[in-house]
């Protein structure tokens, strides 16, 4: 385990040696770390209706907010939500900026 508060180092399951593991804590800290997973999300232009597209970001969305860099890694942006993501794309005539979820699951509910 580390020194660092809220830090957990749990080897996987199919890991030798894990007899000092607490099997009920290593699912417990498993299903932790999926419900706090952030989801991630694209940024995508699509050019014409449908004629062409192409990724100009990614980004991950958290309980409190969005982290946001673009494919070329120049520009990251500290959002307050995702949907902020499409203000920070460069917009042009003919071209549409989407925000696409990298999963299909809807999103993280306000807990």
């Amino acid at each position: 385990m580390s020194d660092t508060p809220n830090q957990f180092t749990v080897a996987p399951s199919d890991t030798p040696g894990l007899g000092a593991y607490d099997t009920d804590f290593t699912t417990a800290v498993t299903e932790m770390v999926a419900d706090q997973a952030p989801r991630l999300f694209a940024v995508v232009l699509e050019y014409g209706e449908q004629t062409d597209a192409h990724i100009a970001a990614w980004g991950m969305a958290l309980d409190d907010g969005a982290y946001m860099t673009t494919t070329d890694g120049k520009n990251q942006y500290a959002l307050a939500e995702p949907d902020n993501a499409l203000r920070y794309v460069r917009s042009h005539t003919n071209i549409t900026a989407h925000l696409v979820w990298a999963t299909p699951s809807a999103p993280h509910e306000d807990k």
